[in-house]
């Protein structure tokens, strides 16, 4: 595959699963949804340019001498930023309808609401502190690993709650 086609693959990525102004090739339109089956191979592409901005907030914070917690949350902070809380916002969609939804017909009707219940607050929370609190301890074993760590883990993982339009 062409590097061309790779390139222009993971910003097609970025555009779609993140905030980061990527700019359209000349052959392709910026606010059309990507082929997501074909650009599928991109998305941990992606994930990982998302996780290497949080990892160098990480580190760099770290190397200015702020506290561990301080440093994973602002590179938690950063990550959240970038892909917009889209993730964040799937998460709660989805802890929102399966614990408030007694069927699968108001379960889907709760998660197209937009507004957010306990269960979303509660989930966005704990995911939120278990983030913070596992790059913390990371940190204080070693910072290289624990940036190693995040960028692993943000092309690692599926958007959350995102599906093809």
């Amino acid at each position: 595959m062409r590097h061309s086609r790779i390139l222009a693959d993971v910003g097609a990525a970025l555009r779609f699963y993140s905030r980061i102004p990527v700019p359209a090739g000349p052959a392709e339109d910026a606010f059309a949804p990507p082929d997501l089956k074909r650009i599928a191979y991109a998305v941990p592409l992606a994930g990982a340019v998302i996780g290497l901005a949080g990892a160098a907030i990480l580190i760099g914070a770290h190397a200015l001498g702020l506290p561990n917690l301080v440093a994973a949350i602002l590179s938690v902070l950063t990550c959240v930023l970038l892909t917009g809380a889209l993730h964040e916002d799937g998460l709660a969609d989805t802890a929102d309808g399966f614990g408030g939804g007694a069927s699968r017909l108001r379960r889907l009707e709760i998660m197209r609401d937009s507004r957010i219940g306990s269960y979303g607050a509660c989930a966005l929370v704990f995911s939120l502190l278990l983030r913070v609190a596992l790059l913390d301890g990371l940190l204080a074993l070693s910072p290289t690993r624990a940036a190693l760590a995040l960028i692993a883990a943000a092309n690692a993982l599926p958007p959350f709650g995102l599906t093809a339009p």
